[in-house]
């Protein structure tokens, strides 16, 4: 695989992918090398033309969907041809789709990505007969507001909204014999004789058709991926980033159950926001609503007169402040609104003690000089897709809370934002939310088994030296995101591209599987 042509895209940013194959109970034992090298072949296969796409200047709407697409074209993969068969036999398939964008107001976005901003999300569910449950859940996501309220919903199941997708969308049609396969089949029945077993006076039709030579059945030699959401986390090169999910959902699932694929923050998310940045500690800031504010020394002086001889000791010659030292501060004249009553001014030397407080929203002048401070602070997107245990993403709002723990906890002295890896090792890493959600369960029944991937990126960049305002324009070199990957069980397939040799690359488990 060959790097990107990254100096030839119009946008900023440096386009990115990240798949993911589903996680659960797999180990060396259940998964033999030739196997392990399908999945290998397959996912490399397509993060390739995904990331051709990207590097061609594909939004990353189009690109996440045909990723996707692939895969549910796959039979080794829970979605679309490969995916698994409910109690009764039937298939009924999910798909998701969600954007955000870093930069939302930058001229010569995709105009498909920023209508989809509209409604942000959209997913459909208890879909038969559709090839590619995602691109139904793309066209949901793009219906325009029509002074109708359903042209607003988010998430739509069953025939209708295939009826739709196949009339008026030109969507592909399959029947129910294109999506059975042996190996999915199998599992069915597996599945049906593990539950009879457990309960020998509860009848299955089905039964009849596993052989009489069939083995006792031992959860840990069986490779079952059936836990197995796909999913495709894109960044473009305008800083637009969409994740796209595709599931057949939990083999033997209830006829109707809706997991969490098709639910909003359960088992994928987007999302953007502005935030503060800790600044340097040459140019002392004030915290106005959480962020921080460069200050020039004529101003500085102003603030340290108006808060004691010792104050403007500590301008002069800044010191690293004690824990507990956070001064109310009276403004110049020219810099006060009629809100602002209760700023905090942070000074340190080595790193910035930003502390959070709740003071009111301020852009302030400088009367004397009529010059423009811009808050110290920058945009910031994430997009999740998670695999694993459904009902687990359910009952812990998991790719949200992911996104919440990035978006509103500050960690260290520095308050710094939690970064994605961060988020995701709380919530789906080993001894996270999501393992400690199953209680005694844990490793009994498959409950809290978890795998996501994602991507985080940032819009700007700022002057390392402080320098007189805090924020400066977007320049070269472009801007990159950062690709995430976290999981708690046995094992979970991903594929990205590696930085350091923009080659792709597949893993399984935490070491390499050859």
């Amino acid at each position: 695989m060959s790097p990107g042509k990254g100096n030839q895209l119009p946008g900023p940013y440096i386009p990115t992918l990240i798949l993911h194959g589903g996680a659960g109970n797999i180990t060396r034992k259940n998964l033999p090398p030739d196997l392990y090298d399908q999945y290998e072949s397959s996912l490399l296969k397509y993060l390739d033309a995904t990331r051709i796409l990207l590097d061609s200047g594909s939004s990353a709407l189009d690109a996440s969907v045909h990723a996707v697409s692939l895969m549910e074209d796959d039979p080794l993969f829970n979605c679309g041809r490969g995916s698994v068969f409910t109690e009764k036999g039937t298939i009924e398939m999910e798909a998701s789709i969600m954007v955000a964008s870093v930069d939302p107001d930058r001229d010569g976005r995709d105009r498909g990505s920023m209508a989809a901003e509209q409604k942000r999300g959209a997913s459909v569910s208890l879909v038969r007969e559709t090839r590619h449950p995602i691109q139904l859940a793309r066209e949901v996501l793009l219906v325009q507001p029509n002074g109708k309220a359903s042209s607003m919903h988010c998430q739509l199941s069953g025939p209708d909204v295939e009826e739709w997708g196949w009339r008026e969308k030109s969507l592909e049609r399959k029947d129910h014999s294109w999506f059975w396969t042996e190996k999915r089949w199998a599992e069915h029945l597996r599945g049906l004789q593990k539950d009879q077993m457990r309960d020998d006076s509860r009848p299955h039709s089905a039964l009849a058709q596993v052989g009489s030579k069939t083995s006792p059945i031992h959860d840990e030699d069986i490779f079952l991926p059936s836990q197995g959401t796909v999913g495709a986390v894109c960044m473009d090169s305008w800083g637009d980033v969409v994740v796209a999910t595709s599931t057949g959902g939990m083999t033997n699932k209830k006829v109707g159950r809706v997991g969490d694929t098709p639910t909003l923050g359960a088992g994928f998310w987007a999302e953007s926001w502005e935030e503060p940045v800790a600044m340097s500690s040459t140019a002392p800031t004030v915290l106005v609503h959480g962020k921080a504010v460069m200050l020039t020394m004529k101003e500085r002086l102003t603030i340290a007169l108006n808060a004691g001889f010792v104050e403007l000791l500590q301008a002069c010659w800044p010191s690293t402040p004690t824990a507990d030292q956070s001064d109310e501060l009276l403004l110049p004249t020219g810099m006060k609104t009629a809100q602002a009553t209760n700023l905090h001014w942070t000074r340190s030397l080595g790193e910035t003690q930003a502390r959070p407080h709740t003071v009111p929203e301020m852009y302030y002048e400088n009367t004397a000089s009529s010059t423009k401070h811009k808050r110290a602070s920058r945009r910031r997107a994430v997009a999740i897709s998670g695999t694993g245990n459904g009902d687990t993403f359910l009952r812990t709002a998991a790719c949200r809370t992911i996104a919440a723990i990035c978006r509103f906890r500050t960690q260290g002295p520095t308050s710094n934002p939690t970064a994605l890896a961060t988020a995701a090792d709380m919530t789906a890493g080993i001894n996270g939310e999501m393992q400690r959600s199953a209680g005694d369960r844990w490793e009994a029944t498959g409950e809290g088994q978890a795998g996501m991937i994602g991507i985080e990126v940032c819009s700007d960049t700022y002057d390392s030296e402080g320098g007189t305002t805090a924020y400066t324009a977007l320049e070269k070199p472009r801007l990159a995101g950062t690709v995430v990957s976290d999981f708690n069980c046995g094992g979970l397939f991903r594929a990205w591209v590696d930085e350091t040799t923009g080659e792709g690359k597949v893993m399984v488990f935490r070491e390499e599987y050859h």
